[in-house]
């Protein structure tokens, strides 16, 4: 029966499942240093608005702009665009490695900003409560936003990892690899369909697990 519904996959097992070993490469490492970059710059742009704990209106409004740049570059024309720099970090534009730096350009903007909400949910009133007991701009950051607030950072952190899954997609149909390259090579140009199925599918499951694991994080957060 699975024969006939995809003839093709069986042959092309092997490139699948290195397709998707590639796209967890892709999706973790550069998730990774997405969510390095992200995070920090989300709770910068939270404590150096005006009225907070360490308000600076010209910083904030320059990082502001910086990373509303970065997220309205689409993904395909950033990966056109910046061949110079991807050679230069990584040694090449091809293949995963080649792929990685442009996922981060583009994912950690998406961080700082999914920070950045979920830090400003938090109650101005407890960031008040600390200051009166004497904390410093450092001791609100790891004992109120970051902890009020991880929640939210895991939320942020999960749609950026759901994001990555298709950025990482539209990479391999210009040579990052994974499974858009899979799907293009083998599914749309050879004109098979069941390929181009069971990619989906397999993306979806990859999509669906990640949420599942970031909603499962984000219950037991808040629960404690």
């Amino acid at each position: 029966m699975l024969e006939q519904l995809f003839p093709n996959i069986i042959s092309l097992f092997p490139a699948i499942t290195k397709a998707l070993k590639e796209t967890l490469i892709m999706v973790s490492i550069s998730g990774t240093f997405a969510t390095l970059l992200g995070i920090p710059c989300g709770i910068i742009l939270v404590i150096t608005r005006p009225g907070h704990i360490w308000p600076h209106k010209i910083f904030n409004s320059a990082l502001s702009k910086f990373i509303n740049v970065l997220r309205s570059i689409p993904f395909v024309i950033l990966i056109a665009a910046i061949p110079w720099l991807v050679r230069a970090i990584a040694g090449t534009t091809i293949g995963v490695k080649g792929a990685i730096v442009p996922l981060v350009i583009s994912c950690f903007p998406f961080v700082s900003r999914q920070v950045e909400l979920a830090l400003l949910k938090i109650d101005a009133g407890v960031i008040e409560a600390y200051l009166a007991m004497g904390f410093d701009s450092l001791g609100i950051v790891t004992n109120v936003l970051l902890k009020e607030g991880f929640g939210g950072i895991i939320q942020a952190v999960t749609v950026s990892l759901v994001s990555l899954v298709g950025f990482s997609a539209i990479a391999g149909s210009v040579g990052g690899g994974g499974l858009g390259d899979f799907a293009i090579r083998y599914g749309y140009n050879m004109f098979k369909n069941d390929v181009m199925v069971v990619t989906i599918i397999i993306i979806l499951a990859l999509v669906f697990s990640i949420q599942w694991i970031g909603d499962f994080f984000y219950k037991k957060t808040i629960h404690k």
